[in-house]
């Protein structure tokens, strides 16, 4: 079980910061030519999207324990 610190830093993480580093970096990869751009973003998004599950599961079990 999570935190409601630690779930709202993950949430914020996965909502927020990861969806925003990954456009960052594949917008300056084709403008700049830099390495890998299409292999970052989707290394970025599959751990999102983990993430994303991860969080999804602790939300359904804090909600089963409240009823």
């Amino acid at each position: 079980m999570l935190s409601n610190k630690v779930y709202d830093i993950l949430k914020y993480i996965a909502q927020i910061v990861l969806p925003a580093i990954g456009t960052l970096y594949f917008a300056l990869a084709q403008i700049w030519k830099l390495p890998l751009g299409e292999k970052i973003l989707g290394t970025i998004t599959a751990i999102d999207t983990f993430l994303g599950v991860l969080l999804g599961i602790s939300s359904l079990q804090y909600k089963k324990e409240e009823k």
